[in-house]
């Protein structure tokens, strides 16, 4: 037997040997599409780290949320590595169900991460997830549609001019609805849109005594404008319809306008996936002169649950997903408008970004004018913009999410929905002892 023999032989049995050793990460995530990009480029991971092998569990928003909240309440450990937003860290770190991410690198440099969207993850000081897009919400229209209708989209608009500027844009017998917006029951689904809405209407969720606040005219206000707004110029079926749904409605040239995640900028402008690409433009999210907008401040992040065994390994993944690196990884593959948003002033400073991606400033505008710990017009006891930052609020968001997904589908009216929230509001409020 030859040296070159003997050396393909101890090659083959090293990499069989590493593959019998290596350790496999579970990971949950959610369907959106920068998250589909990082699982086709996890093989510049997987090449650093020969030691390391990914297995992905890609679910929809709201069916991610259930399942990973189960999970790590119950201590099942099915994952290593859950794909969770502002919401659910600092409360998962209070109660000690995240691992601190205090070994991302030398490199990584967390000074970098805006401080808006880092501040929502660290307790402490510490940070308990890692961004790996940041978003606010803003108006994106097309322009065309905006010329013919014979007007001018301001930067930073009113509902009053949205709502007037969606009925005359609305063509539905060439199948174009003025305004996409979501529908899908859900705390993060559409009560995430409602909610930051209702900010600019002047309504908020719960008074300075933790009592609800659905039975007062600023939710009646908010409720009624959105559903009469969608009656006149939204898709038909709009109750069914959230992130993904309205982004492929966009996409064809179904919308003349979409208020969502700034996110959102760089899959309606990519001309391989929209049919409007050349024809977006972007504004603020609308008010009504209140001193409040209609946006939410939102991060997806990536955390340890503390129940892994692999928590050395999934902090490698961690960094690597969320690094600078990363970031010119997707840049060098998919071009710099395409990069996730949202959470390093380095990319906002980049001029070749701020060259490939019209929608950046308005991005980073949006987001550094999303203020949690002041989310309302009037003083509440809680923190969170589109949420409130109480566990029960996943259920009850949720609850109330279904009630105002009945009334836009009209299967209720807009003072029954909100009379049934109010209600389930105030029995779940003095169930888990807020009312006293």
């Amino acid at each position: 037997m030859n040296l070159k023999t003997l050396l393909l032989g101890a090659s083959s049995a090293l990499a069989l040997f590493s593959l019998a050793n290596a350790e496999t990460l579970t990971i949950a995530t959610v369907n959106n599409g920068d998250m589909i990009r990082m699982q086709k480029l996890t093989d510049d991971f997987t090449a650093k780290n020969p030691g390391i092998e990914l297995q992905w569990v890609t679910l929809e928003e709201n069916v991610l949320r259930e399942r990973v909240t189960t999970d790590i309440a119950t201590k099942g450990g099915q994952y290593d590595v859950m794909t969770i937003g502002t919401y659910e860290v600092p409360i998962w770190a209070k109660q000690g169900w995240l691992v601190p991410l205090d070994n991302l690198g030398a490199d990584y440099d967390v000074d970098d991460l805006l401080p808006a969207i880092r501040g929502g993850l660290s307790m402490d000081g510490k940070l308990f997830a890692a961004p790996f897009y940041g978003e606010s919400s803003m108006v994106m229209y097309r322009k065309d549609l905006m010329e013919k209708a014979g007007l001018s989209m301001p930067d930073a608009p009113t509902w009053e001019f949205i709502a007037d500027a969606a009925r005359k844009m609305t063509d539905r017998a060439n199948g174009v609805n003025g305004i996409c917006l979501r529908g899908k029951a859900g705390w993060g689904e559409n009560m995430a849109f409602l909610t930051a809405m209702s900010n600019s209407f002047g309504a908020r969720w719960f008074d300075e005594s933790w009592k609800p606040q659905f039975d007062q005219p600023e939710w009646k206000a908010t409720l009624d404008f959105y559903v009469n707004l969608m009656k006149d110029a939204g898709p038909e079926g709009a109750s069914s319809n959230g992130f993904n749904e309205n982004l492929a409605l966009f996409q064809q040239g179904k919308c003349g306008m979409w208020i969502d995640a700034t996110v959102a900028a760089s899959f309606v402008s990519n001309p391989k996936d929209s049919t409007v690409a050349d024809k977006v433009g972007y504004a603020l999210a609308p008010d009504n002169g209140l001193g409040k907008r209609g946006n939410w401040l939102w991060a997806w992040t990536l955390a340890i649950p503390a129940g892994t065994q692999k928590a050395e390994a999934a902090e490698k993944f961690i960094s690597w997903a969320t690094s600078k690196a990363y970031l010119d990884l997707v840049a060098s593959k998919e071009g710099w408008a395409n990069v996730p948003p949202g959470t390093r002033t380095s990319l906002y400073n980049n001029p070749e970004y701020q060259k490939a991606a019209p929608f950046a400033k308005m991005t980073l505008d949006s987001i550094n004018s999303a203020d949690p710990t002041k989310p309302t017009v009037k003083p509440v006891p809680y923190v969170g913009v589109q949420f409130v930052a109480i566990p029960e609020f996943q259920g009850l968001g949720t609850t109330v999410g279904q009630l105002f997904s009945a009334a836009l589908a009209g299967q209720s009216s807009v003072d029954d929905a909100l009379a049934q929230a109010q209600d389930v509001a105030t029995r779940e409020m003095t169930r888990a002892g807020y009312i006293k």
